[in-house]
Protein backbone atom coordinates (compact mmCIF):
# COMPACT_ATOMS: atom_id res chain seq x y z
CA UNK A 1 0.00 0.00 0.00
CA UNK A 2 1.36 3.38 -1.00
CA UNK A 3 0.96 6.50 1.12
CA UNK A 4 -1.16 8.72 -1.12
CA UNK A 5 -1.65 12.40 -0.14
CA UNK A 6 -5.12 11.53 1.20
CA UNK A 7 -3.74 8.59 3.21
CA UNK A 8 -0.84 10.72 4.49
CA UNK A 9 -3.35 13.33 5.71
CA UNK A 10 -5.36 10.62 7.48
CA UNK A 11 -2.17 9.26 9.09
CA UNK A 12 -1.43 12.64 10.71
CA UNK A 13 -3.93 11.71 13.42
CA UNK A 14 -3.39 7.97 13.33
CA UNK A 15 -4.18 5.82 16.34
CA UNK A 16 -1.54 3.09 16.91
CA UNK A 17 -2.37 -0.05 18.87
CA UNK A 18 -0.39 -3.21 19.60
CA UNK A 19 -1.91 -6.65 20.09
CA UNK A 20 -0.41 -9.97 21.15
CA UNK A 21 -1.89 -12.53 18.79
CA UNK A 22 -2.70 -16.20 19.25
CA UNK A 23 -4.54 -16.49 15.92
CA UNK A 24 -4.89 -14.46 12.74
CA UNK A 25 -8.13 -13.75 10.93
CA UNK A 26 -7.95 -14.00 7.12
CA UNK A 27 -8.11 -10.18 6.92
CA UNK A 28 -5.28 -9.76 9.47
CA UNK A 29 -3.16 -12.37 7.68
CA UNK A 30 -3.70 -10.56 4.38
CA UNK A 31 -2.80 -7.15 5.91
CA UNK A 32 0.23 -8.67 7.67
CA UNK A 33 1.48 -10.17 4.40
CA UNK A 34 0.91 -6.86 2.58
CA UNK A 35 2.84 -4.98 5.28
CA UNK A 36 5.63 -7.57 5.17
CA UNK A 37 5.85 -7.23 1.39
CA UNK A 38 6.10 -3.44 1.70
CA UNK A 39 8.84 -3.72 4.33
CA UNK A 40 10.82 -6.19 2.23
CA UNK A 41 10.54 -3.94 -0.83
CA UNK A 42 11.85 -1.04 1.28
CA UNK A 43 14.89 -3.10 2.36
CA UNK A 44 13.77 -4.11 5.85
CA UNK A 45 12.79 -7.71 5.30
CA UNK A 46 14.25 -9.35 8.43
CA UNK A 47 16.06 -11.93 6.33
CA UNK A 48 14.18 -11.67 3.07
CA UNK A 49 15.72 -9.68 0.24
CA UNK A 50 13.24 -10.58 -2.47
CA UNK A 51 9.49 -10.90 -2.06
CA UNK A 52 8.53 -14.49 -1.30
CA UNK A 53 5.40 -15.99 -2.81
CA UNK A 54 2.26 -15.11 -0.86
CA UNK A 55 1.77 -18.73 0.23
CA UNK A 56 5.29 -18.75 1.70
CA UNK A 57 4.54 -15.62 3.75
CA UNK A 58 1.20 -17.00 4.90
CA UNK A 59 2.85 -20.26 6.01
CA UNK A 60 5.58 -18.31 7.78
CA UNK A 61 3.15 -16.19 9.82
CA UNK A 62 0.87 -19.14 10.58
CA UNK A 63 3.97 -21.08 11.67
CA UNK A 64 5.00 -18.34 14.10
CA UNK A 65 1.71 -18.83 15.92
CA UNK A 66 2.28 -22.55 16.54
CA UNK A 67 5.74 -22.21 18.13
CA UNK A 68 5.15 -21.99 21.90
CA UNK A 69 8.30 -19.89 22.49
CA UNK A 70 7.26 -17.22 19.96
CA UNK A 71 4.81 -14.43 20.71
CA UNK A 72 3.52 -12.45 17.74
CA UNK A 73 2.86 -8.75 18.31
CA UNK A 74 0.93 -6.83 15.65
CA UNK A 75 0.97 -3.07 15.22
CA UNK A 76 -2.15 -1.45 13.82
CA UNK A 77 -2.86 2.04 12.63
CA UNK A 78 -6.56 2.79 12.83
CA UNK A 79 -7.24 -0.96 12.91
CA UNK A 80 -5.11 -1.92 9.88
CA UNK A 81 -2.08 -4.15 10.45
CA UNK A 82 1.04 -2.12 9.66
CA UNK A 83 3.86 -4.01 11.35
CA UNK A 84 4.91 -6.82 13.64
CA UNK A 85 7.53 -8.13 16.00
CA UNK A 86 8.16 -11.41 17.73
CA UNK A 87 9.21 -11.91 21.31
CA UNK A 88 11.14 -15.18 21.39
CA UNK A 89 11.77 -17.08 24.59
CA UNK A 90 14.94 -19.16 24.93
CA UNK A 91 14.80 -22.90 24.45
CA UNK A 92 13.56 -24.74 27.52
CA UNK A 93 16.82 -26.70 27.41
CA UNK A 94 19.04 -23.63 27.64
CA UNK A 95 19.35 -23.02 31.39
CA UNK A 96 22.33 -20.69 31.01
CA UNK A 97 20.35 -18.20 28.92
CA UNK A 98 16.93 -18.75 30.49
CA UNK A 99 16.96 -15.16 31.81
CA UNK A 100 16.96 -13.50 28.37
CA UNK A 101 14.34 -13.09 25.62
CA UNK A 102 14.86 -11.84 22.08
CA UNK A 103 13.02 -9.45 19.78
CA UNK A 104 12.96 -10.91 16.29
CA UNK A 105 11.54 -9.94 12.89
CA UNK A 106 10.47 -6.45 13.93
CA UNK A 107 9.25 -4.15 11.17
CA UNK A 108 6.80 -1.41 10.26
CA UNK A 109 5.52 -0.95 6.70
CA UNK A 110 6.94 2.18 5.05
CA UNK A 111 3.51 3.83 4.72
CA UNK A 112 3.06 3.62 8.51
CA UNK A 113 6.48 4.82 9.68
CA UNK A 114 6.85 7.94 11.76
CA UNK A 115 3.74 7.40 13.91
CA UNK A 116 5.26 5.51 16.84
CA UNK A 117 4.32 1.97 15.81
CA UNK A 118 7.92 0.72 16.00
CA UNK A 119 8.42 2.19 19.46
CA UNK A 120 5.12 0.74 20.68
CA UNK A 121 6.04 -2.72 19.34
CA UNK A 122 9.32 -2.66 21.27
CA UNK A 123 7.64 -1.30 24.42
CA UNK A 124 5.04 -4.08 24.29
CA UNK A 125 7.72 -6.73 23.74
CA UNK A 126 9.62 -5.36 26.75
CA UNK A 127 6.46 -5.32 28.87
CA UNK A 128 5.61 -8.90 27.94
CA UNK A 129 9.18 -10.06 28.60
CA UNK A 130 9.17 -8.33 32.00
CA UNK A 131 5.83 -9.92 32.91
CA UNK A 132 7.27 -13.31 31.96
CA UNK A 133 10.22 -12.72 34.31
CA UNK A 134 13.00 -12.14 31.80
CA UNK A 135 15.90 -9.99 32.97
CA UNK A 136 17.28 -8.89 29.60
CA UNK A 137 16.20 -8.61 26.01
CA UNK A 138 18.39 -9.05 22.94
CA UNK A 139 17.99 -8.05 19.29
CA UNK A 140 20.02 -7.67 16.13
CA UNK A 141 19.66 -5.43 13.10
CA UNK A 142 21.33 -4.75 9.75
CA UNK A 143 23.59 -1.69 9.70
CA UNK A 144 21.41 -0.29 6.90
CA UNK A 145 18.36 -0.03 9.18
CA UNK A 146 19.37 3.40 10.48
CA UNK A 147 15.92 4.43 11.75
CA UNK A 148 15.57 1.18 13.72
CA UNK A 149 19.08 1.59 15.13
CA UNK A 150 18.30 5.13 16.26
CA UNK A 151 15.06 3.95 17.88
CA UNK A 152 16.73 1.09 19.77
CA UNK A 153 19.52 3.34 21.02
CA UNK A 154 17.01 6.02 22.12
CA UNK A 155 15.15 3.30 24.03
CA UNK A 156 18.25 2.33 26.00
CA UNK A 157 19.55 -0.61 23.99
CA UNK A 158 23.32 -0.96 24.15
CA UNK A 159 25.28 -2.21 21.16
CA UNK A 160 27.58 -4.97 22.30
CA UNK A 161 28.87 -6.34 19.03
CA UNK A 162 29.15 -6.15 15.28
CA UNK A 163 29.18 -8.97 12.76
CA UNK A 164 30.83 -7.60 9.58
CA UNK A 165 29.35 -10.47 7.53
CA UNK A 166 25.79 -10.39 8.89
CA UNK A 167 23.95 -10.36 5.54
CA UNK A 168 24.67 -10.37 1.83
CA UNK A 169 22.55 -8.11 -0.35
CA UNK A 170 23.18 -7.70 -4.06
CA UNK A 171 26.58 -9.37 -3.68
CA UNK A 172 27.68 -6.95 -0.95
CA UNK A 173 28.34 -7.91 2.68
CA UNK A 174 26.30 -5.91 5.17
CA UNK A 175 27.28 -5.67 8.84
CA UNK A 176 24.85 -6.43 11.62
CA UNK A 177 24.68 -4.92 15.08
CA UNK A 178 23.77 -6.77 18.26
CA UNK A 179 21.97 -5.02 21.11
CA UNK A 180 20.97 -5.80 24.68
CA UNK A 181 18.87 -4.07 27.31
CA UNK A 182 18.37 -4.88 30.99
CA UNK A 183 14.72 -5.16 31.94
CA UNK A 184 15.04 -6.14 35.59
CA UNK A 185 18.07 -5.74 37.79
CA UNK A 186 20.36 -8.74 37.72
CA UNK A 187 21.91 -9.29 41.14
CA UNK A 188 25.69 -8.96 41.16
CA UNK A 189 27.60 -12.01 42.34
CA UNK A 190 28.62 -11.87 46.00
CA UNK A 191 32.30 -11.45 46.71
CA UNK A 192 33.89 -14.42 48.44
Amino acid sequence: MQATPTRMKALEHAHVTIEIMDKLSPADLNDLCDSTDAAIEAGGGFGWINLPAREVLERYWKGVLVVPERHLLLARIDGMVCGAAQLVEPSRHNEAQAFSAQILASFVAPWARGHGAGRKLVEMAEKLATEMGYKTIQLDVRETQTAAIALYEQMGYRRWGTNPAYAMIDGRLIAGYFYTKSLNPIPAPKAV
